[in-house]
């Protein structure tokens, strides 16, 4: 055997396979011509955030538009850091906003795919069998430095100011022999095994980012770790194996880990491995200050998705407003394409921002208002009842308190050609639907900028004998209409403004003057509709306290 064979045993006596061995257990692919593998591999170290939901987003799309595959693959190797429920709370929640997962974590505890196992803690023997095979070529080592010894290192680094890290003379065990490691291993020190990087940092290394174009970087010539002690790989050198062998055409992350490319790269070289399309994605903005700076999980509620579910935005809205980040060219397609799935978009990489994108809590709501005005009485029903359940259980109480009821409130002036774009959130409902519930109605009389308060009252005793909760929209406004000339009011609205000193107003103030004594409020829906779902006996109820409250 050679020192480096016999170093591979020494370090991994345990690996009886070969890289051979797993390359004949992940076969090629079956898919058509230009087709893109892409994937998402978050840690669960915590809940789900606006970033990764963005990034899943973006490689579900790319995977689609080409007929292609989109996977998960969960990269637990921090278990230090990793949270009770991390998974199921990240798959559950791309789940809830339609992230439609191909291949691997399909739930909190399902996995599917015949390139698994798709969890990195369940994959140690492959990545050490990797390890070893490096070891053999003389590309990797052990490496017995304390975290003292390394902090030394730094320390004199930045004193005679030298790039600081384990690379060319710093890297104390690049040249350890066999025999020298065996006395190591005997004494009982730990190791972490490192690559023994044969680059330079004058040389340059240049790659294509689908998103920001040529990037060119310094070769990487540190000597990293592949291995930690406990024989659980690192970030780079998981990532290189697992989208090797799970066949990973395109790899789109956040652009923090463009720094780390060159590394990812030279390792796939050393490994034989084709390289793998790279798209750094920007991360999401918000301003503080009138300064731009990365949206926090530490300082921004909205950072977490689940912000998004307790403040009431749909899932459809969410996703349609990253969309809008997504590609400059969404709008567009929206406005040309207002009820097709964002899914038929045709998304093109290139038109995604290379800078990062600023969070627009205003646009969020527009966008909102314009997906919710597109549910139809029943879906918005079910979901409003749903999300009530969850966060506001004595509103949900009276939503199913009369299930028709809520039914017809909820459809009024909905599934027509011109939705009213109202509501951007369900959190918003409960005010907005107010006055359909005696519990959370709250009165309102002031009349004061329509009309008088003597011919308020003398309207609404009028109309109390006129009105019919049968009659249609037409119909209903038509009497009132016929009660404007007894009362000084001119029924044409032409004809007031012909005519202003002639009347007190014209029939749009009086309905106005309806709409207030029946609802509390100026601005509704479309106030025949509601006064038939509130029915006869509440709004006589509600016209005749309106006279009272006016005298």
């Amino acid at each position: 055997m050679t020192e480096n064979e016999k170093m591979a045993e020494l370090l991994l006596p345990h690996i009886t396979k070969t890289p051979a061995d797993y390359e004949a257990l992940y076969p090629k692919r079956d898919l058509p011509e230009g087709a893109r593998v892409t994937r998402i591999a978050p840690s669960p170290t915590g809940y789900l955030h606006l970033g990764t939901l963005f990034t899943a987003l973006v490689n579900r799309l790319t995977a689609t538009s080409t007929g292609g595959i989109f996977f998960t693959r969960i990269e637990d190797t921090d278990k230090k850091r990793e949270v009770t429920g991390g998974i199921e709370d990240i798959i559950g929640g791309l789940n809830d906003y339609g992230i439609v997962i191909d291949e691997g974590f399909v739930s909190g505890e399902t996995q599917k795919g015949d390139y698994g196992p798709y969890k990195q803690s369940d994959r140690a023997e492959i990545y050490q069998t990797y390890v070893k095979q490096l070891i053999r070529e003389g590309l990797a080592y052990p490496c017995f430095c304390t975290e003292q010894e390394l902090e030394r290192v730094r320390e004199k680094q930045e004193q005679q100011k030298i790039r600081t890290g384990y690379h060319g003379e710093w890297a104390c065990h690049r040249h350890i022999t066999y025999e020298q490691a065996k006395a190591e291993i005997e004494s009982g020190k730990p190791f972490v095994v490192r690559l023994r990087s044969p680059g330079n940092e004058e040389n340059r290394i240049v790659f294509e980012d689908m998103i920001k174009g040529k990037i060119e970087m310094p070769e990487n010539d540190e000597d990293f770790v592949l291995l930690k002690s406990d024989g659980i790989p690192t970030y780079h050198f998981a990532h290189v194996i697992d989208d090797h062998l799970m066949q990973t055409t395109h790899v789109m992350r956040g652009d923090e880990w463009i720094s780390s490319t060159p590394k990812h790269i030279q390792l796939f070289r050393l490994l034989g491995f084709k390289v793998p399309k790279y798209a750094h994605i920007s991360p999401i903005m918000k301003l503080d200050n009138s300064a731009k700076r990365k949206i926090s999980k530490r300082k921004d509620p909205e950072a977490a998705v689940r912000y998004f579910v307790e403040e009431g935005y749909d899932p459809q809205s969410v996703i349609e407003y990253l969309m809008t980040i997504a590609a400059s060219d969404f709008e567009d397609w929206r406005r040309t394409n207002p009820t097709a799935s964002y899914t038929q978009f045709k998304f093109n990489l290139k038109k995604m921002s290379v800078s990062g994108a600023l969070f627009d809590q205003n646009k969020l709501i527009d966008v909102s208002k314009n997906v919710m005005s597109r549910f139809s009485g029943a879906v918005m029903c079910e979901k409003l009842t749903a999300w009530a359940e969850e966060f506001d259980p004595d509103f949900a109480k009276l939503l199913k308190r009369d299930p028709a009821y809520t039914a017809a409130m909820v459809s009024i002036d909905r599934d027509t050609a011109k939705p009213r774009k109202d509501l951007a959130r369900f959190k918003d409902a409960k005010d907005y639907f107010s006055y359909f519930f005696d519990e959370l109605y709250v009165p309102c009389y002031d009349i004061s900028d329509i009309c008088d308060k003597e011919s308020a009252k003398a309207f609404l005793q009028a109309y109390k004998s006129v009105w019919d909760p049968s009659d249609d929209r037409q119909a209903w406004f038509e009497k009132i209409k016929t009660l404007c000339p007894r009362l000084g009011f001119a029924a044409e609205t032409k004809a007031y403004k012909a005519e202003p000193d002639r009347f007190k107003g014209h029939a749009g103030d009086l309905s106005s003057v309806l709409r207030v004594a029946v609802t509390g409020r100026r601005n509704t829906p479309d106030l025949c509709s509601i006064m038939q779902v509130l029915g006869e006996r509440i709004v006589m109820a509600r016209l005749d306290e309106a006279i009272n409250k006016m005298n």
